[in-house]
């Protein structure tokens, strides 16, 4: 079982009601302020580069794992949210139960 070794933030945007739809909208000025309930413990794997060339990722990125604990908070994650660790902020791919109580979630950084 992996060990839940750091810590990570999920980040969810606003709905900004434009008068014909509403719209997903990030904080730009603050990034914090799109913070979604408190930091959570994780534990991280970076996908290798041989599964990201068969994945067909060829970009300057860095594709990461990240398994928590399936808590009713954690269930509500969805693709749309972002991920923070480790100061890199991460876009959601894929979301998938890993057993009775966890979640893995697949997400990719992009590298400076």
């Amino acid at each position: 079982m992996a060990r839940l070794d750091r810590r990570i933030q999920f980040r969810r945007a606003g709905i900004t009601d434009t008068g014909f739809s509403a719209e997903r909208r990030w904080t730009t000025a603050d990034p914090a302020a799109d913070d979604f309930g408190a930091p959570i413990w994780a534990s991280r794997r970076d996908v290798s580069d041989a599964e990201r060339a068969l994945a067909g990722w060829t970009e300057a990125t860095v594709v990461s794992r990240f398994v928590v604990v399936a808590t009713p908070f954690t269930l509500a994650i969805r693709p749309v949210d972002r991920l923070v660790a480790g100061g890199r902020v991460y876009e959601i791919t894929g979301i998938k139960e890993i057993g009775a109580r966890r979640l893995e979630i697949t997400a990719e950084a992009r590298v400076e």
